[in-house]
């Protein structure tokens, strides 16, 4: 069979083939082959660096998968594998802590990694104390990250397959076929040369990975390798071998990356697999070959998705730009960034937390679309209708949204029953409203504030409501905050208050710039806050023409 090219959704599709969510394209392909039960959906990740919120791009991609095939009436299982064995190679420069805490390597026991670069994950002791090992305390917060956003995977570590022998046979195959390995793998790498063995044994010795296989001993039950510790090759570094000779079973090592991924294939028997443009321009046209022309099976459907951005830069735990899933689940609802996810993973986005209030207005959106409330042309209610019941743990229609700049606006103030009493004042809660309702809506109000204090934006301020704050006008101050106070209490928009404020002040001789003074005083006890007509236009209107006119 030829090459499959792992762009999957962005190759033409023929006019029948064409839905409304990509999940149902590649469903269709993992289909046609007419797959085993159950089928096997997989990501990976090794663990370096931080998890964060980039990395759970091929645990939901590989969901929505899962979940079509599920809704087709298949048996799915989705694996995720923590490529745990690999050899850490150099330290991090930032770690996360089990609560989602980024710490630099000076807050912890650096020492427990420095000591052991070259020493597969799981070997190397967890530098927060908290886990038996660095891998583990890594997989633990990819599966959290999981968890929290509703997706059951089953974590399956590397180390553990190994050890368990569940990798045993095909790294046996592998050793047996090695000239078919080697010839193989020489047209992708150049250092694949008649001394390559395809298998990394751990040193007795020092607990390095070493890539020097002296011997390969397959006969009797329990196949071995001779080795001697070399040097390994990590980047810009070196990371020294002991020199110490000995052997070891298949069970302790690991195949090189380039034959691990496609033994995971045939191990675990994965039908589709989506990752990165890296892999698809690097591992992936040597995985597919190793896998029909070394182990003899098909690889499974593959699918690119491209990275998204975050702030318009891409994802770095060494330069700090990363930010956890529980970091963004205290700024919106798990389904907000599920909707995320669902969109085309064809196409490059931006994750922005300075701008999280457009997508929370767009899932809004696809809500109210689904449920018929807006207007919208086909293509989008057809996705509406198609994705919002895989977002959502179940669609209710009586469920209620506060627009998500005006839950800042009521973050501003902390008393729980103001905050309602405006919403429902502002109309944005019915008076026939189910609790749950109500409950779900306001919770909205605290991640909001969040949200606000996060990005220190217009709506980082606390407003004053129960009293007004200490103040002295002069006479023309006071009688244009009269004046204002008739104008917005006739009912206005947010430019219009804006620009109403300018007139008043220049109608009254009064300095602008003193003029808004004057206002986030009244309102906020400070000289500065947010555009102010906005602002006022948010907030009930019957509190700020009282407050205008100082009468509470």
């Amino acid at each position: 069979m030829s090459d499959e090219s792992p762009y999957t959704l962005q190759r033409d599709l023929e006019e029948d083939e064409r839905h409304a969510f990509w999940a149902d394209i590649v469903a269709d392909r993992v289909e046609s082959r007419d797959p085993d039960e159950p089928i096997v959906v997989k990501g990976g990740i090794s663990p370096s660096g931080v998890p964060h919120l980039g990395n759970v791009n091929e645990i939901m991609r590989g969901y929505y998968v899962a979940e079509v095939l599920r809704e087709r009436g298949h048996e799915v299982r989705q694996v995720f594998t923590a490529d745990d064995r690999d050899p850490l190679r150099k330290l991090p420069r930032t770690l996360c802590d089990l609560e989602g805490n980024l710490v630099d390597l000076g807050e912890v026991d650096a020492g427990a990694l420095g000591r052991n670069l070259g020493a597969p994950y799981t070997d190397i002791p967890d530098p927060f104390g908290c886990c038996d090992s660095y891998g583990d305390h890594f997989s633990t917060i990819i599966q959290d990250s999981a968890d929290a956003v509703g997706v059951p995977i089953d974590l399956v570590s590397n180390t553990e397959m190994y050890e368990n022998g569940d990798l045993e046979d095909v790294t046996r195959f592998v050793l047996e076929h090695q000239d078919r390995a080697r010839e193989v793998l020489s047209a992708y790498q150049d250092k694949v040369d008649e001394d390559y063995v395809p298998f990394n044994p751990i040193c007795e010795e020092c607990g390095k990975i070493t890539e020097t296989v002296t011997s390969v001993d397959l006969e009797g039950e329990t196949p071995t390798v001779d080795y001697r510790c070399t040097d390994m090759d990590a980047g810009d570094q070196t990371i020294d071998g002991c020199g110490h000779e000995g052997t070891a079973t298949l069970r302790e090592g690991k195949m090189p990356w380039r034959f691990e991924w496609p033994a995971q294939w045939k191990e675990l028997g994965v039908d589709f697999e989506p990752f990165g443009k890296d892999h698809a321009e690097g591992s992936w046209p040597s995985g597919q070959d190793v896998a029909r022309n070394v182990f003899e099976i098909e690889p499974p459907i593959p699918m690119v998705y491209e990275w998204f951005t975050l702030e318009g830069q891409p994802f770095s735990s060494s330069e700090g730009n990363v930010i956890l899933v529980s970091d963004v689940l205290e700024l919106l609802e798990p389904e907000v960034l599920r909707y995320f996810f669902a969109k085309d993973p064809s196409k490059a986005r931006d994750f922005s937390i300075e701008r999280l209030d457009q997508l929370v207005d767009e899932f809004d959106r696809l809500e109210a679309i689904y449920f018929g409330e807006v207007e919208a042309d086909e293509d989008e209610t057809a996705f509406a209708e198609r994705v919002y019941p895989l977002v959502v743990e179940e669609p209710r229609e009586e469920r209620i949204r506060l627009p998500y700049t005006f839950a800042a606006v009521l973050g501003m103030f902390d008393d729980p029953d103001l905050r309602e009493d405006v919403a429902r004042k502002e109309g944005h809660i019915p008076d026939d409203a189910p609790e749950w309702a109500v409950e779900d809506a306001l919770a909205r109000v605290e991640k909001a504030r969040n949200w606000a204090r996060r990005t220190a934006n217009e709506f980082d301020y606390e407003l004053k409501r129960t009293e007004i704050p200490d103040h002295e006008f002069d006479a023309a101050t006071e009688d244009a905050l009269a004046e204002l106070a008739d104008f917005i209490e006739a009912g206005r928009e947010p430019d219009e208050i804006q620009g109403e404020i300018y007139e008043t002040a220049k109608r009254h001789d009064v300095d602008v710039g003193d003029f808004f003074g004057a206002g986030y005083r009244l309102f906020f006890d400070e000289n500065q806050g947010p555009k102010l007509g906005p602002f006022l236009a948010k907030v009930d209107r019957e509190f700020v023409v009282a407050r205008l006119r100082r009468e509470r």
